[in-house]
């Protein structure tokens, strides 16, 4: 299913998702707040059981990537079964979202953060202990997708914790805080399937990235290939455009080869080329750090003048 992934390690671990068909609205303070119309949740959900009917097909090879034993739930129940010589780049993604979210949270210690929403992953992938999962969907969405993942008996492992935070809070940022989520503790981000309509609905997502994660946290995941095209006008032009994009909103970038990824895996790659893969790096500080060193810094300063009172 589509999402935006963080995840929050040095004590944490964070997988947010965020849906980018909707709108954003930026309001003064930085806080970013979801528009949702009916027609846009009912394209979300479609966007979701699309992605799980994929995963159901590769669950379904004699030599699967990956096992989703819960995307058939979501699959249709008439769905033709497609499995062809050529993987779906979805499913490359999956495998390398999958195995990098795992080894990043398996190297950190302490508690682990976790946001995500309209997937599996907090289900079947083997979470380390004390992860904290925070799902970032729509209500109506997360209501559904629960409700089905609850009718076949689908359970969050024990040692971790799920908590949901509606997309269409007024502040996004300020509600995963009050659930506990710390930027002054490391995090892992995970963005995939989203139906990202607009370069600004990327570029909210980023801010969200850049509030909340601590500098040095990775943010992966997919772009659109048509929002860096659109933007160069020039095929040449696109990693460039790229890589200013990112280093702009404070994130060093590298690009991932699909093909590569399935070489490795030894599969044949579906020959289409609709999105960019990418890893980047947080090089700014998150909210909470800017704060923490802000109460730093006053309290050395008050300190100081103290010293200087008893001397006089």
């Amino acid at each position: 299913m589509a999402s935006l992934s963080a995840f929050v390690p040095a004590s944490t671990t964070a997988i947010v998702r965020l849906p980018g068909l909707c709108a954003f609205e930026k309001r003064s303070n930085s806080s970013v707040k979801a528009k949702i119309n009916d027609d846009e949740y009912d394209s979300l959900f479609q966007a979701a059981i699309n992605h799980a009917s994929i995963r159901f097909q590769e669950t379904q090879r004699p030599d699967p990537l990956f096992t989703d034993q819960y995307a058939g739930s979501f699959a249709p129940q008439n769905i033709k079964m497609n499995i062809e010589l050529h993987t779906h780049q979805y499913c490359l993604v999956t495998k390398f979202i999958d195995e990098k979210l795992v080894m990043t949270m398996n190297n950190m210690d302490g508690p682990k953060q976790v946001q995500y929403g309209m997937d599996t992953r907090p289900y079947r992938l083997s979470w380390p202990t004390s992860t904290i999962i925070f799902d970032i969907s729509p209500e109506r969405v997360f209501r559904k997708a629960a409700q089905k993942l609850e009718d076949i008996g689908a359970k969050i492992p024990r040692s971790s914790l799920f908590l949901h935070i509606p997309l269409e809070t007024s502040n996004i940022q300020q509600a995963l805080q009050s659930k506990g989520f710390s930027g002054n503790r490391p995090s892992i981000w995970a963005l995939q399937g989203l139906p990202l309509m607009t370069l600004e609905s990327f570029e909210e997502i980023l801010l969200v990235v850049g509030n909340l994660a601590m500098k040095g946290c990775l943010f992966l995941g997919e772009m659109p290939v048509w929002v860096a095209k659109a933007e160069t006008g020039v095929e040449s032009s696109t990693r460039r455009w790229i890589d200013n994009f990112f280093m702009s909103n404070g994130f060093r970038v590298s690009l991932i080869s699909y093909s590569e990824i399935a070489k490795n895996l030894g599969r044949e790659l579906a020959p289409v080329d609709y999105n960019i893969l990418f890893v980047a790096e947080q090089l700014r500080l998150s909210d909470d750090q800017v704060e923490t060193w802000r109460r730093e810094f006053q309290r050395i300063e008050e300190e100081a003048d103290e010293e200087g009172f008893e001397e006089l």
